[in-house]
């Protein structure tokens, strides 16, 4: 990781009120084409998105009392699973129904990259996913970037998480911070308790010029123009500045879709591998840069969720495992 009202008009008091019911762990399905006339999700943690802080002594999950019940919710079963299932790589199903077999965890450390929030073991990935990064780590570099701070990635064996994210299932996706790896290898504590830089100014109408450089859109432009990309998700006022920077060749910006929060950070998306048929493959991006009509109507009208009802609401299901592709109850049910 992987904000919407301007904070402006909302108040001091009011918007802190929201930030504050963001943080609890919520659910907003990042996947498809991004519509033109964006809707008021329901409570979203991509909304304003921010990263919580982890610990440098994580607690284990305790066991399930009948994890072969089909009541058991499959974040519950995925979220126990520490290690990848043995075999050939595999993405299984949907960003944001599936599974993953085979996985392979980028190091914590690179020449031109870090791993953040290590407590949420969520570094692992399609092989194809670690290249990219790989790859991306030192082609942002050429370009003045001093190295990447990499979020959420995939869970060991993909599949949904029990916090954060609804897509991020079959080892496709990975959150980058809008904040340049510093010149020392970090500490744990490091890793955990720091913060990415927010870029968004506060009427959420454009970057913020004391945070915001061209840099930011070399990095961006960098990520898209790798065939290996197929969406890149930002605030739309970070999609706003992209348009007014992006040099002649406008063309990578159909990859750069605006969504709710990504102020902190930036969700990139690869392809389905070849060697993973059972994955499911979005529709292309529409032609075009979207700069024009769509971001407009982000632009003008940047939402944030409702503040919580005094009555509350039946919360909605979990994903069942049975809602997942078959294959992924042998894969997160395997020892």
């Amino acid at each position: 990781m992987a904000v919407g009202i301007g904070k402006s008009a909302l108040g001091g008091a009011t918007l802190a009120a929201r930030r504050l019911s963001l943080v609890l762990p919520v659910v907003l399905l990042v996947a498809g084409i991004v519509p033109a006339l964006p809707q008021v999700p329901a409570h979203d943690p991509d909304t304003l998105d921010p990263t919580p802080p982890g610990s440098v002594n994580p607690e284990p999950l305790p066991p399930l009392e009948n994890p072969n019940s089909p009541k058991t919710p499959a974040k519950q079963l995925f979220a126990r699973r520490l290690t990848p299932f043995p075999g050939p790589p595999r993405s299984i199903g949907g960003y944001a129904d599936g599974c993953l077999a085979g996985a392979t965890a980028l190091p914590i450390d690179g020449p031109t990259w870090q791993v953040m929030r290590l407590s949420r073991n969520r570094n692992w990935g399609h092989p194809n996913l670690i290249a990219f990064l790989e790859r991306f780590a030192d082609n942002a570099k050429k370009v003045g970037w001093n190295g990447l701070l990499i979020g959420d990635m995939s869970q060991p064996r993909g599949g949904p998480m029990i916090n954060g994210h609804s897509s991020h299932q079959i080892g496709l996706d990975a959150d980058i911070w809008f904040t340049p790896m510093p010149d020392h290898v970090q500490s744990r504590e490091e890793r955990e308790f720091s913060f990415p830089a927010d870029i968004v100014a506060k009427n959420q109408q454009d970057v913020d010029p004391e945070v915001w450089t061209h840099t930011h859109t070399d990095l961006i432009r960098t990520a898209a123009q790798d065939p290996a990309v197929t969406r890149i998700f930002v605030n739309a006022a970070i999609k706003k500045a992209l348009c007014r920077e992006s040099g002649p060749d406008p063309t990578w910006l159909a990859k750069v879709r605006p969504w709710y929060g990504h102020a902190e950070h930036f969700h990139v998306r690869i392809g389905c591998p070849p060697d993973s048929p059972a994955c499911k493959s979005q529709p292309p991006v529409p032609a075009g840069d979207a700069c024009g009509h769509e971001l407009d109507h982000w632009i003008k009208h940047p939402v944030l969720p409702p503040l919580p009802s005094q009555i509350p609401k039946k919360p909605k299901p979990d994903i069942a495992l049975a809602a997942l592709p078959p294959a992924c109850k042998g894969i997160v049910m395997a020892p």
